[in-house]
C-alpha cells in the first residue's frame, strides 16, 4: 500500500471508530501493555497536560515549516500520529517498539513527519520542532529515538523522544501562542532532560502483533482503543 493510500486508510479508520465510539459510548479496555509499530496514537506531555498537535499552519519565522504545538483538547483529530520506521530500519506493523529504537512520527491528517533542526523556536528560542515532508516522506531529520526504562516502550510509562541528529529532547515549557493559534503551547527541543520532556501514550488505534505464521505479512489485524 502506497503512502498516500495508507494515510487515507488511516483517516477513514479514525473517522469510523470515532463516530462509533461517540454513538455507542464505547470504551474498550487495554489489552496491549506495550506500544507497537504502525499504531496511531496521541501523546500527552505529562508536565503540561497537552497533547502533541499539528495543523496546516506554518511558522511565521524560523524554517517556515508546518507548526507543531501542544493542545489541551482531548478530541482533536489533529493530534493523531502514526508510528513508523526510518529510511534505514523498518518497523513491522504490530511489533513492539523497543527502547532505544529510532522511529518516525507521521501526522495523520497532513502526512508530514515530526521534525527538528537548528532553527530557533518562535517563543522561547529553543530548538524548533516542526512537521516536514510530503505523504510521510521527509529526510533524516525526522528520526527520533525512544528513551524508556526497559526493553520495550510500555504504554503506561512516561518516555522521552531524543532527536537523533541533534541530540535534543522533544519538550514543552509552557509558552503560549496568540493568534491564530491562541492558547496552544509551543513544542520545541532542548538538550537537557527534565519533567518538560516526558510524554505518555493516550488515545489511539493500536495494532496487535501478527497472529499469522512466521514470515507472513498480515497487516489487517487492527485493534482499537479509545
Amino acid at each position: 500500500m502506497g503512502a498516500s493510500n495508507y494515510r487515507n486508510f488511516l483517516r477513514f479508520l479514525l473517522k469510523t471508530v470515532l463516530v462509533f465510539c461517540c454513538t455507542c459510548g464505547l470504551s474498550v479496555g487495554s489489552e496491549l501493555s506495550f506500544v507497537t509499530c504502525g499504531s496511531v496514537i496521541k501523546l500527552l506531555n505529562v508536565k503540561h497536560n497537552v497533547r502533541l498537535h499539528s495543523h496546516d499552519v506554518r511558522y511565521g519565522s524560523g524554517s517556515g515549516q508546518q507548526s507543531v504545538t501542544g493542545v489541551t483538547a482531548v478530541e482533536d483529530s489533529n493530534s493523531y500520529w502514526s508510528i513508523r520506521g526510518t529510511s534505514d530500519a523498518s518497523c513491522a506493523r504490530g511489533t513492539a517498539v523497543k527502547c532505544g529504537q529510532a522511529i518516525r512520527l507521521t501526522h495523520v491528517n497532513t502526512g508530514r513527519n515530526l521534525h527538528s533542526h537548528y532553527f530557533a523556536s518562535p517563543l522561547s528560542s529553543n530548538q524548533e520542532v516542526s512537521a516536514f515532508g510530503e505523504e510521510g516522506e521527509g529526510d533524516h531529520l525526522d528520526e527520533w529515538t525512544v528513551q524508556c526504562g526497559g526493553s520495550v516502550w510500555k504504554r503506561e510509562e512516561s518516555v522521552r523522544f531524543r532527536h537523533k541528529s541533534t541530540d535534543a529532547l522533544l519538550s514543552v515549557t509552557g509558552e503560549q501562542y496568540g493568534r491564530p493559534i491562541h492558547g496552544q503551547m509551543e513544542v520545541h527541543a532542548m538538550s537537557t532532560p527534565s519533567q518538560h520532556s516526558l510524554w505518555k501514550v493516550m488515545e489511539g488505534i493500536f495494532l496487535k502483533p501478527s497472529e499469522s505464521p512466521a514470515g507472513s505479512r498480515d497487516y489487517g489485524h487492527i485493534h482499537t482503543e479509545f
